[in-house]
C-alpha cells in the first residue's frame, strides 16, 4: 500500500556549503524513496531558511533539490507545502514552476479515513505574542511589495541574516512540556482529530493523547526525521545510512 510521508524544517541556506550539499544529498535520497513507495508528501514548512520571490528572481542555488521535487510531482505524487515562519514571501514559483501545492495556513486533511490537522507550529507558544504581531507585518502585501524594491543583492543577504536570528531564537526557546504547541495539539485532538502533526520546534516528539496522537517531526538539520503513515499506523523515523 502506498505510504503518506511528512517532513519539515530543512532550512536550506543556513549552513556551510559542504553541509548543505550533504543535507541536499540525503533529502534527495529520501525523495527517491518517496517516489518509489509514496502516494503523497507533506512538507510542514521551512524547507529553506529564507525564501523570497522577486518578480523575475528567486534565491540562488537549490536547483538539484527543486528539480527532484518537480520530478516527484511529475511522477504523480502530490507534494503539499504548509508554509512556516521562514516562508512568508512565497509567490507563485514553487506552485507554478515546481508543481507544489502551497498553503499559507494550517491544513485539515482526511487520509485513509483518519483526520489530520497539519500546522507548522509557529506562533503557538504562550511567549510568541511578539512574533504573532511580526507575522502580520511580514504577510502584509504592501510590506512585501516595498521590500521587493530592494535590489536582490541587498534584500536577500538582509533577509538571510534575519532568518538566521529567527531560527536561533526559536531553537533556544524552552517551550516546556505543556506550553503552546502541546496545549494546542491537545485541544485539537479533543475536538476529534486523530493526528496533529507539526514542525518548527526541531525536536522529534510523539505524544499519545487520549485516542489521538501529537507528532512533532523534528528537522533535517540534526535529526533527519520524517513521518510515515500506512493508513493505520503513524511512525516517526530517522533517515540514516542503514535506511538508505
Amino acid at each position: 500500500m502506498p505510504l503518506t510521508y511528512f517532513i519539515s524544517d530543512a532550512h536550506f541556506g543556513l549552513e556551510s556549503r559542504e553541509k548543505e550539499r550533504e543535507k541536499e544529498r540525503r533529502l534527495i535520497e529520501f525523495l527517491n524513496h518517496v517516489q518509489r513507495t509514496g502516494k503523497v508528501l507533506y512538507i510542514l514548512g521551512d524547507l529553506f531558511d529564507f525564501w523570497f520571490e522577486y518578480k523575475t528572481v528567486v534565491p540562488k542555488g537549490y536547483h538539484r533539490l527543486l528539480a527532484k521535487l518537480s520530478e516527484v510531482v511529475e511522477y504523480g505524487i502530490p507534494i503539499k507545502y504548509v508554509a512556516g515562519n521562514h516562508d512568508f514571501w512565497m509567490r507563485g514559483y514553487l506552485r507554478e514552476e515546481v508543481g507544489l501545492e502551497v498553503f499559507l495556513d494550517p491544513v485539515v486533511e482526511t487520509i485513509d479515513g483518519k483526520r489530520f490537522y497539519l500546522h507548522h507550529g509557529d506562533g503557538l507558544s504562550d511567549r510568541d505574542a511578539g512574533y504573532r504581531m511580526l507575522r502580520k507585518l511580514l504577510r502584509n502585501p504592501v510590506n512585501i511589495w516595498l521590500y521587493s524594491l530592494l535590489h536582490p543583492d541587498i534584500g536577500v543577504p538582509l533577509a538571510q541574516f534575519s532568518s538566521r536570528r529567527s531560527r536561533h531564537h526559536t531553537s533556544d526557546k524552552n517551550y516546556g512540556e505543556r506550553d503552546g504547541m502541546f496545549a494546542f495539539a491537545e485541544s485539537r485532538l479533543m475536538e476529534g482529530y486523530d493526528f496533529v502533526i507539526m514542525g518548527h520546534r526541531h525536536e522529534p516528539v510523539v505524544h499519545v493523547i487520549g485516542s489521538g496522537c501529537y507528532v512533532n517531526l523534528g528537522d533535517w538539520i540534526d535529526h533527519c526525521t520524517y513521518g510515515e503513515f500506512d493508513g493505520k499506523r503513524f511512525e516517526l523515523k530517522r533517515w540514516s545510512a542503514e535506511r538508505r
